[in-house]
């Protein structure tokens, strides 16, 4: 995969879709900050927070990380009783579909299936099935359905930024890891593409265009409608024209 419309192109294999924040607006960080209330202070957990330190991390990861930083002395220690308890939060909210699919989200799969690339889901979130199989495409098809394969929730030995998960993903469609692009709205999952030799686009919907390049992406965007589709399947990462990227 070339990081550039200068290099000399080779043919993108699959494209692969972190879900929490790319394809969904999902309730994570709101399951988060409620849950923390037995813990520690829920003003504290800002979004600039949930992206910095949680964002992209399997659940107990989160958790671990929340209480080292929010919480008082030996507060980490309830890692795993917190994780629970976000995890009951988190089931209620998608009960109650409280979240939405991103239309441009929606509209870069399809066309990426139409450019007859592979697409792959691989969430550290064990909940995102339950989600995409709940959003409805007006062709009655479930979100869920426009992808290839789907390592969602999958035990790794270790989570992002290890590029363990998206190797896997890789893998689930025979695709060569530098021949993979990854999108994420995480920093740790920016982070895992890297290691794993696969370039990263970054969709930067929370204003935190930063993080993603200081993470080390390669192309860092605010809406995936900027997105120049045709060239990727060549391996060329780059805005259409017209729209810039985000600096």
């Amino acid at each position: 995969m070339n990081r550039g419309p200068e290099a000399v192109p080779e043919r993108l294999q699959a494209v692969i879709f972190d879900v929490d924040g790319v394809l969904v607006d999902s309730p994570h960080e709101q399951a988060w900050r409620e849950a923390l209330a037995e813990f520690a202070d829920p003003s504290d957990f800002t979004t600039a927070f949930y992206q910095a330190h949680v964002a992209g991390k399997r659940r107990l990861e989160g958790a671990r990380a929340t209480l080292e930083r929010l919480g008082g002395a030996g507060a980490a220690a309830h890692a795993a009783d917190f994780a629970r308890k976000k995890q009951a939060v988190i089931d209620r909210l998608i009960e109650q579909d409280r979240f939405e699919a991103f239309p441009d989200a929606i509209r870069l799969a399809v066309a990426l299936r139409e450019a007859a690339l592979r697409t792959v889901l691989a969430s550290s979130s064990k909940n995102a099935d339950a989600m995409l199989a709940r959003v409805i495409l007006p062709d009655r098809r479930t979100l869920l359905s426009l992808f290839d394969a789907d390592v969602s929730g999958r035990d790794v030995p270790r989570g992002k930024p290890d590029p363990a998960l998206f190797l896997l993903a890789a893998s689930a469609v025979g695709a060569s890891p530098n021949r993979c692009l990854v999108v994420e709205d995480a920093p740790a999952g920016i982070r895992a593409a890297k290691a794993g030799g696969m370039a990263g686009l970054g969709i930067a919907r929370l204003g935190d265009a930063a993080l993603l390049r200081a993470a080390g992406a390669d192309l860092v965007l605010t809406s995936l409608d900027q997105l120049d589709v045709s060239a990727v399947p060549s391996g060329v990462l780059r805005p259409r024209s017209g729209a810039e990227p985000h600096r």
